[in-house]
């Protein structure tokens, strides 16, 4: 402090804006320079002890072997890769803002704060005993990588008392969280509540805020009625924490909530959301009509069409509109309800999200509208009933919904009907039959590709069924076969005895008729051994192909392998975001698996959710287990769907062959034997069957006195 002093002694004359008398008297004498010199000296001096003093009063820095010890939450989350890895001794003292003592698997998961930001605790349950939100805890643990950010490991966590939580976090938009800055961050959004999800021991809120919606999950709390908060604007305190894939990339983002004291009520939902006026239809979405999706609206119509627990369209004096809702009330077509629900767009028309819907009258049922596939191309029949012909070229019966594949002029278009409200009927449509459709007209647009003057032009549509009743056969098959032409051509030859002129005639026009056979059995052969939601093969082919493939590999030694991948949690997706998005996500799996594999790999949609991947000529094991990597990579990316992300990951087991003995059975016993574990070890992974995998799994299925199989 003495050598201080005698610096700020010694520089302060030479400062700008010092106005010392002595100094303005030296200044303007023959001797300033002098004095200067020697001032400046003295300071240079007192600098150098200065420098000398603190160096040896300063600690030393942290050496490799002796790492300095981390003592804030900001320091643990922002540490390097490279640092986070070398567990870095780390000592905390601050409060538990989120705790769950069975966030997955029986794991707990818990988030740590101190004045200078938030890190998440890895720790098992036996290292979070005695925890709860809002407990004052000093924690000893080490550094480690996370799924995205640092995270500290093995956390000794010792309760000192009790802590309010942080009561003035940083308000943070739905952009700001996808940036991955706020990761594990104590924050403040704001929204409305759109839907509520309860589990056992958890509930996952859908906020609509501003500018995207995301999802916040909490500790359930016994005995409250979560489903009050739908449509209540509210403010809540959580942690930012990323969802990611297997490459430890941000692919979205979710928060985590401690529970409803972190919740704060600012516009209490409606105590009868059907209390409001009904809004027309023709009105959705319009300029100074526009429904703003953080509230709900309330419509009135007579029902269209009802998929119990998933879908309901109604239409009111103006236009139709359908509504995705898991109210199963049974309502017949016809009656008078009231409906509300969230107003959203698939970039086709405004749909009702979220909805629920109560009887309102009589039964007075809508007219359907007679239309030709050109005029839907050309005209606004979205969400309305309607009535079309076309050819069955087509149908898929084995998936969750019934599909028909019908075509009218130079269009082919899908018509759908839930595998729950088919009956015995289907099975009477026969491919080549005429026929006449009632359903919902469900339109696609591109709104990228397909715009003329600001409006968007329909691309393609779908027509959504109620019941096999809205099925009628106009026409059946074609009589014309191959053996009734063959038939034809012989009396043809035998005629030209006769009358030879007719003969040429006659042949003339068979020849056109078997030619016009041949494309069409080319066509219909090519929809029995395709699905025909994705385009990929079907099983017809995995066969032919898998015994071509052992063939060779017999022959030849060229190996083979055989991937079987489902979608993790298919089911969870259907369930919360419809089944429109479960066949999206359906259809891009099936275009990024094309895109992924080689081109002489065969794709085939195995049934429901599940795929599977021949690849023939793989030389070795390694080669295989690198292509089931970069499948699980290729379908870890979220797919988008109205305006959502909707995250997919699957599982894989893979089975090979290199000794050229293996038949197509086995193998395919193989894979999903690897698949089971893939699925047991905790999804979003794959597994290679080997003797020793086999051996595991009966030796587990035989300890168990009923085994279960992994979630789906």
């Amino acid at each position: 402090m003495r050598t201080l002093a005698y610096i700020i002694s010694a520089v302060a004359p030479m400062l700008p804006g010092h106005r010392d008398r002595n100094l303005d008297t030296i200044w303007h004498k023959k001797c300033a320079h002098a004095h200067w010199r020697a001032a400046l000296a003295a300071a240079f001096v007192a600098i150098c002890l200065l420098t000398a003093t603190l160096a040896q009063s300063a600690p030393a820095a942290p050496t490799a072997d002796k790492p300095s010890i981390i003592t804030t939450a900001y320091g643990a989350h922002d540490l390097s890769d490279e640092d986070a890895a070398r567990a870095l001794p780390i000592h905390l003292r601050g409060v538990i803002t989120y705790y769950d003592p069975d966030y997955a698997n029986g794991q707990p998961a818990a988030f740590f704060h101190d004045d200078s930001g938030s890190v998440f605790l890895r720790m098992t349950a036996d290292e979070a005993k005695n925890l709860f939100v809002g407990a004052l805890v000093d924690v000893q643990g080490v550094s480690g990588l996370g799924g995205f950010g640092p995270v500290v490991f093995h956390p000794e966590v010792r309760v000192i008392g009790r802590a309010p939580l942080p009561p003035h976090p940083p308000r943070v938009s739905f952009a700001m969280l996808k940036t991955g800055e706020d990761d594990a961050q104590w924050v403040e959004v704001e929204g409305s509540v759109h839907r509520v999800i309860e589990y056992d021991h958890s509930v996952t809120l859908s906020l609509q805020m501003q500018d995207g919606a995301i999802n916040v999950a909490m500790v359930k709390t016994t005995g409250t009625i979560y489903s009050n908060l739908v449509d209540a604007q509210v403010r809540i305190h959580a942690n930012a924490a990323p969802t990611t894939n297997s490459d430890n990339q941000m692919i979205g983002v979710h928060l985590q909530a401690p529970n409803l004291s972190a919740l704060e009520v600012i516009e209490p939902a409606p105590p009868d959301p059907f209390a409001r006026p009904y809004v027309s239809v023709n009105k959705l979405s319009q300029w100074k009509h526009f429904a703003t999706p953080m509230h709900r609206v309330h419509l009135r119509g007579n029902v269209t069409l009802q998929w119990p627990g998933a879908y309901l369209c109604i239409r009111d004096a103006t236009r139709g509109i359908c509504a995705q809702t898991s109210q199963n009330t049974p309502v017949a077509v016809g009656d008078l309800v009231d409906l509300v629900g969230f107003v959203e767009t698939d970039n086709s028309a405004p749909t009702i999200t979220d909805a629920v819907f109560r009887g309102a009258g009589n039964n007075h049922p809508v007219a359907p509208q007679p239309v030709t596939a050109s005029r839907i191309l050309h005209e606004r029949f979205v969400s309305e009933l309607i009535q079309i012909d076309g050819l069955l070229t087509g149908y898929d019966v084995a998936s969750s919904d019934v599909t028909l594949q019908l075509s009218s002029g130079d269009t082919i278009f899908p018509v759908v009907l839930p595998k729950s409200l088919a009956g015995s009927e289907v099975r009477a449509w026969k491919i080549g039959s005429r026929l006449r459709v009632t359903g919902i007209c469900s339109i696609s647009v591109d709104v990228d590709d397909h715009v003329q003057e600001g409006v968007a032009v329909t691309k393609s549509f779908r027509v959504l069924m109620r019941s096999p009743a809205d099925v009628t056969i106009l026409e059946g098959p074609t009589w014309w076969t191959p053996t009734h032409a063959l038939l034809i051509l012989a009396l043809a030859l035998a005629g030209t005895l006769v009358v030879l002129g007719w003969v040429v005639i006659l042949r003339k026009r068979v020849e056109l008729q078997a030619s016009q056979l041949r494309e069409s059995e080319e066509r219909f052969r090519h929809l029995a051994h395709h699905d025909s939601l994705t385009g990929l093969c079907s099983r017809m082919v995995l066969e032919d192909r898998l015994k071509d493939a052992i063939k060779n590999d017999r022959h030849h030694q060229n190996g083979l392998a055989l991937l079987m991948l489902d979608l993790d949690k298919f089911k969870e997706i259907n369930d919360t975001f419809g089944h429109q998005a479960g066949d999206e996500v359906l259809r891009v799996t099936a275009q990024r698996l094309t895109d992924t594999v080689r081109v002489a790999d065969t794709v085939v949609r195995f049934g429901g959710d599940e795929f599977v991947v021949l690849l023939p000529e793989i030389r070795d094991a390694q080669s295989a287990e690198t292509m089931a990597a970069t499948v699980l990579t290729s379908l870890s990316r979220p797919v988008r769907f109205a305006g959502s992300e909707i995250p997919v990951s699957a599982s894989i087991g893979v089975g090979t062959s290199f000794t050229g003995k293996m038949d197509a059975e086995t193998l395919l016993r193989h894979a999903d034997e690897a698949l089971y574990v893939a699925k047991d070890r905790g999804r979003h992974c794959f597994a290679v069957y080997s003797a020793e995998l086999e051996k595991n799994l009966r030796e587990r299925k035989q300890n168990s006195a009923e085994p279960v199989a992994p979630k789906a």
